[in-house]
């Protein structure tokens, strides 16, 4: 059984948390997050022997999304996301959300509300990302937002209030259990010093995760959401020892995650982002290797602190000034997109979260769905396809299998199997004929081919 309507969790998170988790649990019952039942593998939440911090394949919400437009797209988007629940992302300030208390002690959660309904309402998992932080906790005026600082790190006398702010929030919505704690890192830059302020962040990570424990022991909390950015090979502006193919990422953030990592009053998770280019914007040696990066950053990460790891962004394709990116035809763009997801799933990650950079126009590259600010709005774009289907197919804990690829195919494909299925990306921009698992078929440019296994 689902609750697939908005109104019912917008009530829920009016009602406060002692009645809204006994109706949770009468209603819900046996039903893990995203519509999912326990006693199996699943995708790993909640039920069984895997982690509740292993939510598999999701996506985060920005500025538009499925909760506003035209009703008849709207209604689309819905039965788009419903039909495959998965893990869905919000940030509580930005991003499509207003500031959650505008002033001291004056709270605004009108947009949190219309959001974690359209999430729950479809049968997602819920995940906040608590960043950004109220201009009056940064210098800035009570009452009023600006939005041009909106990516500024509170004020050290503040990390307190932000902390009782994260509590107020968990307890405004118990059926939330994920949450992480800031974005990027974003503020923490020491310009004086040129290195991250990993001091400054931990301090406000402490603050909040002892806050939301005390709300609810069993929340899962997770940092620090570093990038992981890299440098081509020959670039020792500032090497480390975690390198490959692709480039080294940079010492800096290194030592950031290693204070933190040292310094964390406790984490469930690991939270990071990144980028399969460089700095530079180069794709080393191309686009598709560039990936590689994905699974030697994952493998690094499990083993450096033993935690499951959290992508909640990655990149493929460089942007434009605007932080666009149209230079790639879709089909060009999934293929990539679908190399570094295999990379990220062979290396074990726990949770991965893409940023879906939804527009309101007919063109928009990446994007999970048709804008429903148009007619016709909120059906399956390319991505989500993609999204959907790996999700189901290649969930945390998947045991990976070998498949057959004819020689000739070798340099041209990229393959990830299981008992059940075989994902095939064409790493070319044009048509091939593959044998891959015995089989002969032709591909198209770019092309993805899912098999099913005899």
């Amino acid at each position: 059984m689902q609750i697939r309507g908005r109104t019912w969790w917008v009530i829920a998170a009016l009602l406060g948390t002692g009645v809204v988790v006994l109706a949770l649990s009468l209603v819900l019952g046996g039903l893990l997050p995203g519509g999912q039942r326990g006693g199996g593998t699943g995708n790993g939440v909640l039920g069984g022997s895997a982690a509740m911090e292993q939510l598999g394949w999701g996506f985060t919400h920005t500025e538009y999304s499925a909760d506003r437009g035209e009703p008849a797209a709207e209604v689309t988007a819905d039965r788009l996301l419903t039909g495959d629940p998965m893990p869905q992302n919000q940030h509580i300030m930005g991003w499509g959300a207003r500031s959650p208390e505008p002033s001291p002690g004056t709270y605004d959660f009108h947009d949190l509300d219309r959001r974690l309904a359209l999430i729950r309402g479809t049968g997602g998992t819920p995940v906040l990302t608590l960043c950004c932080s109220p201009d009056w906790m940064k210098g800035g005026k009570a009452g009023k937002t600006d939005w041009g600082e909106l990516e500024k790190a509170p004020d050290p006398d503040h990390y307190a209030d932000f902390a009782k702010l994260a509590g107020k929030i968990a307890k405004r919505y118990p059926q939330v259990r994920h949450f992480v704690v800031w974005n990027e890192l974003k503020g923490f830059f020491d310009e004086d010093r040129n290195r991250w302020d990993y001091e400054g962040y931990t301090r406000l990570y402490n603050l909040v995760y002892k806050e939301l424990k005390k709300v609810d022991p069993a929340i899962q909390v997770g940092g620090p959401y570093l990038v992981m950015d890299s440098y081509r090979p020959g670039d020792d502006s500032y090497a480390s020892g975690l390198s490959g193919s692709w480039g080294s990422v940079d010492q800096r953030v290194l030592d950031a995650l290693s204070y933190w990592n040292a310094h964390k009053a406790g984490a469930d998770f690991l939270a990071v982002d990144g980028s399969s280019y460089t700095r530079d914007n180069t794709y080393v040696p191309d686009p598709f290797e560039a990936t590689r990066k994905f699974g030697d950053v994952t493998r690094w990460l499990r083993k450096e602190t033993g935690l499951p790891v959290w992508w909640m962004e990655w990149y493929v394709e460089v942007a434009d000034e605007n932080d666009d990116r149209h230079g790639w035809s879709e089909p060009h763009r999934t293929a990539v997109q679908a190399t570094a997801m295999m990379e990220m799933a062979r290396a074990g990650v726990a949770t991965a979260l893409y940023w879906n950079p939804q527009n309101e126009d007919e063109d928009c590259p990446g994007c999970l769905w048709r804008s429903t600010q148009l007619d016709g709005g909120g059906k399956e774009l390319p991505m989500m396809k993609l999204l959907a289907r790996f999700g189901k197919e290649f969930p945390p804990g998947t045991d990976f299998r070998s498949v057959s690829v004819a020689p000739d195919d070798r340099p041209n494909v990229r393959v990830l199997a299981d008992d059940e299925a075989v994902l095939v990306v064409n790493t070319l921009g044009r048509t091939i004929q593959a044998r891959i698992d015995g089989r002969t078929f032709d591909m198209p440019a770019y092309g993805l081919r899912w098999l099913e296994r005899r």
